[in-house]
């Protein structure tokens, strides 16, 4: 009988920072502490971090990750997200702040053993602008994978966001994700796409229309939910609520659903094994992190099981 253990297919990792909210600002001996939690779990064979302000808990961090196993992502949205840059900035000014925080980011990643790391589109500048604002998102973006290639190998991937109920990002749209992709994998091979279950709800797609435009480039992929039909949820918007909340969008089938879809496309390569990680948090007051993470392992457990 085929082996088809989940792990297998794809490097199973969770987002740090989102599962522990509280090192999102990117400061305290918290990061350690919890990051320490997702090591010892040998559920995870992946984690994403993100900023770690301190170079004392940077330091700590990367001794801990080196003991660990695990794949290590590293995500450039809670820098960036906190000082509100945006890469494709008209203003040539707020463009360079961006990359120059980005080029910060690309320096940790490197520092705290990362493999790959995250990259993203800033705000969406109007349907009259966006092709402007494509051509300058491209040359960032390939000014960053430079940057990156002088310091070592690192796949690079662009999380495609929403454009109008949230984030409003530039890349809200998987078409324009594939334009935009084209251009800067054409002079660098190691850049790539990430697709997110809990966007394409509020991209108003679904994965079988969406993921097959951008399936050409290196893929890594996150499971979540999100909630948009009310506004009154509690989970309104791209906030990642825990799977099966009442009135989110994602839970145990859709899950299932989308790793029968990636199997199919031939995008969970044992081969490659890609990442996939969990975008997860608590939000209510009864929910801990400790039982979010419960649930989407759960989840993700059920969910390989029905494929």
């Amino acid at each position: 009988m085929e082996n088809f253990s989940i792990y297998k297919y794809m490097k199973l990792g969770i987002v740090h920072f989102k599962a522990y909210p509280e090192c999102t600002n990117g400061e305290g001996q918290v990061i350690v502490d919890t990051l320490r939690k997702i090591v010892e779990d040998d559920f995870w064979t992946a984690v994403e971090v993100g900023w770690m302000k301190d170079p004392k808990v940077r330091h700590e961090a990367t001794k801990l990750l080196e003991t660990s196993h695990l794949e290590v992502c590293y995500a450039n949205q809670p820098r960036m997200f906190t000082l509100k840059l945006n890469v494709n900035d008209p203003d040539p000014k707020e463009r360079k702040k961006a990359l120059g925080a980005m080029r910060n980011g690309v320096n940790e990643a490197f520092q705290l053993g990362a493999s790959c790391m995250r990259v993203f589109s800033g705000k969406h500048p109007g349907e009259e602008k966006k092709e402007e604002g494509k051509k300058i998102l491209i040359d960032s973006l390939k000014e960053i994978c430079q940057y990156t290639k002088e310091q070592g190998p690192m796949g690079i991937y662009m999380k495609v966001f929403d454009k109008d109920i949230d984030k409003s990002f530039l890349i809200g749209d998987f078409s324009d994700a594939a334009d935009v992709a084209k251009e800067v994998n054409r002079e660098f091979s190691n850049f790539g796409v990430l697709a997110d279950l809990s966007h394409f709800a509020l991209l108003r797609t679904t994965p079988e229309e969406a993921i097959p435009l951008v399936k050409n480039y290196p893929m890594h992929f996150h499971i979540g939910s999100a909630a948009f039909r009310d506004r009154r949820h509690p989970g309104y918007g791209d906030l990642q609520p825990r799977f099966g909340m009442p009135g989110g969008e994602v839970d145990t089938p859709q899950v299932r659903d989308y790793f029968r879809l990636l199997l199919d496309l031939k995008l969970l390569d044992p081969a490659k094994r890609p990442v996939l990680s969990a975008e997860v948090r608590p939000l209510l007051a009864e929910e801990t992190s400790e039982a979010v993470i419960a649930n989407t392992k759960r989840v993700i457990k059920e969910a390989w099981a029905m494929v």
